[in-house]
């Protein structure tokens, strides 16, 4: 299918999605990317200025100072997915990536200093203002590698391959570095917003996870709101065990949950779950957590253990 020419695409867009796999899929034709552990983001540069979009819809630009104003050297016209991600210790830290996602406009500026982040990017939907989603993937691959190559970090594509054996090596050696597994791709596929024409192998379901709030009381949290990795809307865990409750009340009183006097502090809001609000109250960035995620008729996020991740951050 050839490129699609006509208005010039503008947020907020779909994004494509992948399907969980079991195995590594095997075939002609296919591509292997490593899975970043990051935050979904699409990067616009539309004339002369650069709007970054978050997987949910929401514009970012402000979160990501550094990430907007290298976006600033692409041409007019471009549109490219991909994952915020950032280094400490040279690992993949997704609870640096939620602290940056949440930051005020004030203090986005400090942080970018402090942690700047990364753009690892895996598609072109739109070059000089022509829409690639209809052209076959190989096509979109070569753009972008043709697009990014020059301007190099913070705005990388991502690695890819057609060797399984190489895509296998991949997967059983960059784990320490936080890849989480592969996106699978057929070469001729379009890119189509909302299809989970792709396929994405993962070592395990249990994943960090961004603590951004709680229900129930501060002194025992019947559960956590989470922001979890590709994604920024927030999700509510299944209901906390005794012995979590307990080890939740102290770590977020830490991040705002209470003040001296033990009342709440973090400001009361709701969130949308379903066809209902769920009210929660939200808690300082810096609290993250392992989860694992299952399906039952519905997806289930339930809470391994917490970890604090605020070490000399400001």
């Amino acid at each position: 299918m050839s490129p699609a020419t006509g208005r010039t695409l503008r947020p907020p867009l779909k994004v494509a999605l992948a399907e969980p796999v079991s195995a590594l899929p095997r075939g002609e034709r296919l591509a292997y990317e490593p899975k970043f552990d990051g935050h979904r983001m699409l990067v616009f540069k539309l004339d002369g200025a650069a709007v970054l979009q978050a997987r949910s819809g929401r514009i970012v630009t402000a979160a990501f100072p550094d990430l907007a104003e290298a976006a600033l050297a692409l041409p007019d016209g471009t549109v490219v997915d991909g994952e915020v991600v950032i280094w400490t210790g040279g690992r993949i830290d997704f609870a640096a990536v939620q602290r940056r996602a949440a930051a005020t406009t004030s203090r986005a500026g400090i942080l970018a200093r402090r942690m700047p982040a990364s753009y690892a990017a895996f598609d072109l939907l739109a070059e000089g203002g022509t829409d690639l989603r209809p052209a076959p993937y190989e096509r979109r691959r070569e753009r972008l590698t043709a697009l990014l190559g020059p301007l190099g970090p913070p705005l990388q594509p991502v690695p890819m391959t057609t060797d399984p054996e190489l895509a296998t090596t991949w997967y059983e050696t960059l784990t320490a570095s936080g890849i989480e597994g592969l996106v699978v791709k057929h070469l001729g596929q379009p890119y189509r917003a909302g299809a989970r024409d792709w396929r994405k192998l993962r070592h395990t379901d249990v994943h960090d996870a961004a603590v951004v709030g709680f229900t129930g009381p501060a002194d025992r949290p019947a559960a956590l709101v989470l922001v979890l990795p590709d994604d920024d809307a927030p999700v509510v865990s299944s209901p906390l065990p005794p012995a979590l409750r307990t080890a939740a009340a102290g770590m977020l009183a830490g991040h705002g949950a209470e003040d001296p006097a033990g009342r709440a502090a973090g400001g009361a809001t709701a969130m949308a779950i379903g066809v209902g609000e769920v009210p929660f109250r939200a808690v300082a960035p810096g609290l993250a957590a392992e989860v694992e995620r299952g399906t039952t008729r519905h997806s289930v996020v339930t809470v391994l253990r917490l970890r604090d991740d605020v070490i000399n951050q400001v």
